[in-house]
């Protein structure tokens, strides 16, 4: 697949229509966009009275253009008083318009549409290939864009679809686009009844969508056009292995977290922002106190020219994150993040051209990730590093005890938060699961549990395959007067062999981080600082000689412990029945992870490592999807490298699980 999007350009054909030099069409018919928008398939789906008064309701859209039917889409939702709660439109386009190219076409809108498109504008992402989810209404109407190749998203995405618009290019100008394998892919994701609707009525396209399942009419076409095509999903399809993900039943929306870090205050927001009371503990007298409590952590994308699933799911996390602060903070909830820029470096001249290598392969926009130069490093960010390296523009720093305190706040009553409160038992119920504390009393029962409490997870499900490993690790606080000794300090994050932190508003530096198992009393060893020291002088060569004039037995830092999964993935999502998917190890050797058993309302946020600003909040949001029954805001293939049940899905696949519940072999 290939890594660069390529940006459509903001073209007019003579009559002013958008159009597409690529495919040699216009964007919409020449009668105008928002009226086909409003005929064929906000018409076509019965819209807007199918929808009404639904919890949720999911659209799912092939060509997503100017984002004219997304538009006309959201007025009609503002616009009924009788209007699902949450609406998802889930869209894919392959080309999208630069954030300049859609605020042009966008100028000669309706003007009842025009507040509208200005948030869709401010809100636009960067042309990077994978999911982006922007939300509007206070998260009450949820724009998924899938930004690359159908063939290859349509397969990717994980939801149940209530209607669908098929939008692209003409048939026979973008066939791909109306493939019967895309017809499958619809039929898919189709819900029970859900309706599709498409401009089109060309024979091949009505064959290929009956047989994905769906039964198809044609109705009167917009604009002098004789048909256009509409049909809906059989209520019982022999050919779906698996059903399309529905909308969760909860016997009341109510949810236990264990665990305030940041884990824990990303899915209790998220929950609230749905409409859910939390009942959220923790065994420290605040919020992020433990792995979470240190003053500052850097968070910028990891870059491979493969595009791993490392680098597709930290992109998602950083960009997510971002989105998800910048809400906070508009809201009135700062979270105290300094976009101050990132620049990775490589640790030897063979690392940075590898480094520089995957920059190359990738061609992604310069405003997300380019190549900074030495020279330019010292003279524009007071960084004097020994090669040139990644600049991530849009990377920095926050203390992370700020970005939970803002989530909590923002959540307001929803959350009954019992800080030294400790969770010393689980137990499965009628009605859910129940915690009980330390003297055997009854703290909360609730439908859904969710585990954000780190390596303290075992003591409470000591399950066989989620293993969780504690590291050590140590930053070196650099006091002003040390930071003056130094020269002059980077205004900007510098990673590589190690890391360092612009001044904060202390006037202190500072520089980390050790990486080795969590053994002994948890206490600043000099030793470990000295080590610091010696990575910030590989970072910045310059100040190796100060640097070695500092006593290290004179610096303070912070020491935590990171929670470290097999792979350094997090563990997100439902949590694995052991015990049930033993009991028919054989009949689950060639499982995938949605055949396996899980443990009812029991959900894990766990092992974040040192990842916790990229993981927390993409974490939260996958978790309230997947809780919700809703569209996740990832890729399927990246939500089963979260999936807690992995190590157990490999060990049944290889034979390894015996029938009591052992690991064999």
């Amino acid at each position: 697949m290939p890594r660069a999007l390529e940006p459509a350009e903001p073209i007019l054909s003579p009559d002013g229509t958008p159009y597409s030099p690529r495919y040699a069409d216009v964007y919409h018919s020449s009668q105008g966009g928002l009226a086909q928008a409003r005929h064929v398939f906000l018409g076509g789906n019965r819209l807007p009275q199918a929808w009404g008064a639904r919890e949720q309701f999911v659209i799912v859209e092939t060509g997503f253009g100017q984002g004219l039917n997304f538009l006309a889409t959201w007025q009609a939702w503002r616009d009924d008083p009788a209007r699902c709660a949450r609406l998802h439109f889930v869209s894919i386009e392959k080309h999208p318009f630069t954030q300049a190219g859609l605020r042009e076409l966008h100028a000669g809108l309706e003007a009842a549409l025009q507040p509208l498109a200005v948030q869709l504008q401010a809100a636009w992402p960067l042309a990077l290939p994978g999911l982006h989810r922007l939300a509007f209404e206070d998260g009450a109407v949820v724009l998924t864009l899938a930004l690359g190749d159908v063939e290859t998203l349509l397969p990717k995405l994980a939801l149940g679809a209530d209607a669908f618009y098929l939008d692209g290019f003409s048939p026979a100008r973008n066939a791909d686009m109306w493939a019967p394998e895309v017809m499958k892919g619809l039929g898919r994701l189709a819900r029970p009844g859900a309706t599709l609707a498409t401009y089109t009525a060309a024979g091949f396209v009505r064959r290929g969508l009956q047989a994905a399942g769906f039964d198809v009419a044609k109705a009167p076409g917009f604009a002098g056009k004789r048909d256009m095509t509409v049909a809906s999903m059989r209520t019982e399809w022999r050919n779906r292995r698996r059903p399309p993900v529905m909308p969760a039943q909860w016997p009341e929306r109510h949810a236990i977290v264990i665990g305030a870090g940041l884990a824990g205050c990303a899915v209790s927001e998220r929950l609230a922002s749905r409409g859910w009371r939390i009942s959220l503990f923790d065994a420290h007298p605040g919020p992020a106190q433990e792995t979470s409590a240190h003053h500052a952590a850097a968070m910028h994308a990891h870059l491979s020219a493969d595009d791993s699933l490392l680098s597709r799911l930290s992109r998602a996390g950083n960009l997510y994150a971002l989105r998800a602060w910048q809400a906070l903070a508009e809201a009135g909830y700062p979270v105290g993040w300094h976009a101050c820029g990132v620049l990775q470096t490589g640790a030897d001249e063979a690392e940075a051209a590898m480094l520089h290598g995957a920059l190359q392969a990738l061609g992604f926009p310069p405003e997300y990730v380019r190549w900074m130069a030495p020279e330019e490093a010292a003279a524009s960010h007071g960084a004097a590093v020994a090669r040139g390296g990644l600049w991530f523009g849009q990377g920095g720093w926050a203390p992370p005890p700020d970005i939970c305190r803002a989530q909590l706040a923002r959540a307001g009553a929803a959350v009954q938060a019992r800080f030294g409160c400790t969770v010393a038992a689980l137990a499965r119920t009628a009605h859910g699961w129940q915690a009980t504390g330390t003297a055997g009393e009854v703290l909360a029962e609730a439908p859904v549990l969710v585990m954000a409490n780190a390596h303290q997870a075992e003591r409470l499900l000591p399950l066989q395959f989620l293993p969780l490993r504690r590291v050590r690790g140590q930053l070196t606080t650099l006091p002003p007067e040390a930071v003056a000794a130094l020269g002059r300090w980077p205004d900007c994050v510098v990673t590589g062999a190690g890391y360092l932190l612009p001044q904060g508003a202390d006037a202190c530096a500072r520089v980390g981080s050790s990486y080795e198992d969590d053994a002994g009393p948890r206490f600043e060893r000099p030793e470990i600082h000295a080590a610091n020291l010696a990575r910030l002088a590989a970072l910045l060569p310059a100040t190796a000689d100060a640097a070695r004039a500092l006593d290290p037995a004179s610096l303070r830092g912070y020491v935590g412990v990171r929670t470290v999964s097999h792979n350094r993935l997090p563990f997100v999502g439902a949590v694995a029945d052991e015990a049930e998917a033993a009991r028919h190890a054989q009949a689950l050797r060639g499982a995938h992870l949605r055949d396996l058993p899980r443990l009812p309302g029991l959900y894990a946020a766990l092992a974040y490592a040192s990842r916790g600003l990229t993981w927390a909040a993409l974490g939260a949001e996958l978790l309230a999807s997947q809780i919700e029954g809703e569209p996740l805001p990832l890729e399927s293939d990246l939500a089963d490298a979260l999936d807690p049940a992995r190590l157990l899905l490999r060990a049944l696949r290889h034979g390894h699980l015996e029938a009591g519940g052992r690991q064999s072999g």
